[in-house]
């Protein structure tokens, strides 16, 4: 079946893991503000400040092993430079080891590598080593630069190939392959098959969308059924390939084609229009992915947006509620997961519109509505500024009781703030991050052509 308008349009915003929402309903009225004992100022998002203003993060991090930090919208400077550090303080006062983001899980392994030591130029890494735009930013630079000198792991979550294409995490199982099972030949017709769809951008992937779309459904279908046969063979055989490969390089490459299988299950729900299982699938996996990572690491920050993070349904505009990562990690986790959300003023978001692919990224942020959780902590507090959601007065949770709706970008969805997150991090304006150049270089020409078009503007 091929996508409408409207399907392909969600679909857009899926694979760059734009902002989540849906149309607000009305909300009682609410008071003002927070009480000053609610607010816990930050005089910095320098990540290289002092951090003796985070200490509040003491008794909300506790003996959690992830803690989580959202985002409203990606690439605002802002955010990344909390994350930055929100790490820094994680990692010098509790000891976290790893550091899991939003981006594809096999290109992150280069991203990895070059962390703890690997060489390369750090533009390529940026460029290839994170996905949908994540690492082309200069506040991205510096949070890596950081991490390479404080040796930490690095974990993509997502599902990669910009979330639409397999080629990445199946060329890195037939790399693996090629060691541990010699004699064996993946069937030509797999690759040939997702090479016609393939995105090598967010912003080739609408084309690669479509391109999926127009498959016939039998080509389809022996798509799925030669992932599945190779699944299978990849479990089945586990002993025999640890004797040719270390368990490291096993788990890597079955978690790879495990992303490629849930990949295939989301595009074949996309061409179908059924956008709710295909963030039911996406979210449920990434939640996986970040329980495998446990097995390695014993205390992480996650970060992803909000959408993902929570405790509470998820919602994309006009599709019904789906289960986020965040609610599959508390069910799993129980305390040793925390939440931190993100809300924000005033500034720059991303531009969520189709005209985002023809180099418009970014649009205004308007003031947000007083009665959101966006709006509370905007009248709260002129600077940005943390709010422990389980250390209130009994006031102000009546207050945030009161509260149903949070700003996601430009979106409004619906929110249960005492029960989607344990801590709120207000950001009174927020920006565009800083495009950097050597990471451009490194990138595909239709990703240099649109930050041109962008930057020309």
């Amino acid at each position: 079946m091929t996508m409408n308008r409207r399907q392909m349009l969600a679909g857009m915003a899926a694979t760059v893991g734009m902002a989540q929402g849906s149309p607000a309903h009305a909300t009682p009225s609410i008071a003002a503000r927070l009480s000053k004992k609610a607010i816990q100022p930050l005089r910095t998002l320098d990540p290289a400040g002092p951090l003796d203003d985070l200490e509040w993060l003491d008794n909300a991090v506790g003996d959690a092993r992830v803690v989580a930090i959202g985002e409203s919208a990606h690439y605002n400077g802002e955010t990344y430079q909390l994350r930055h550090r929100l790490q820094r303080y994680l990692v010098e006062r509790f000891g976290f080891s790893g550091y899991a983001m939003e981006t594809g899980f096999t290109e992150g392994w280069l991203t990895d590598k070059w962390i703890r030591g690997g060489q390369g130029r750090i533009g390529q890494v940026q460029a290839s080593g994170l996905t949908s735009l994540t690492g082309l930013w200069t506040q991205m630079r510096a949070h890596l630069q950081w991490m390479r000198r404080h040796p930490t792991g690095f974990y993509g979550i997502d599902l990669g190939g910009s979330n639409t294409s397999l080629l990445p995490a199946l060329d890195a199982v037939t790399a693996y392959l090629a060691q541990a099972d010699p004699e064996y030949t993946i069937d030509p017709r797999i690759r040939q098959t997702a090479s016609a769809f393939a995105a090598t951008s967010a912003f080739s992937a609408p084309a690669a969308i479509a391109a999926y779309g127009q498959l016939t459904s039998d080509t389809r279908d022996a798509l799925t059924a030669n992932l599945a046969e190779l699944a299978a063979r990849m479990t089945a055989r586990r002993l025999e390939y640890l004797q040719r490969t270390t368990i490291d390089a096993y788990e890597r490459a079955q978690r790879s084609l495990r992303h490629t299988v849930i990949l295939d299950t989301v595009n074949r729900a996309m061409a179908r229009g059924d956008m709710q299982t295909a963030m039911f699938n996406r979210d449920a996996e990434i939640a996986d992915t970040v329980e495998r990572i446990l097995r390695r690491e014993n205390r992480i920050l996650l970060a992803a947006h909000n959408g993902h993070i929570q405790r509470w349904p998820g919602t994309l505009p006009g599709i019904p509620t789906m289960t986020p990562m965040g609610m599959h990690l508390a069910d799993r986790l129980g305390n040793d997961y925390r939440v931190i959300g993100m809300t924000t003023g005033t500034g720059q978001t991303l531009n969520t519109d189709a005209d985002f692919y023809a180099g418009k990224l970014f649009t205004t942020l308007d003031p947000p509505k007083p009665d959101s959780l966006d709006g509370l902590m905007a009248a709260s507090h002129d600077g940005p500024f943390a709010t422990d959601l389980r250390r209130l007065s009994p006031h102000d949770t009546a207050t945030v009781k009161t509260i149903t709706q949070q700003r996601y970008g430009t979106y409004y969805a619906e929110v249960n703030p005492l029960r989607a997150y344990d801590v709120i991090v207000h950001l009174p304006r927020v920006t565009a991050a800083q495009p950097d150049q050597d990471a451009l270089a490194h990138s595909p020409r239709e990703v240099r052509e649109t930050f041109a078009k962008w930057q020309s503007q």
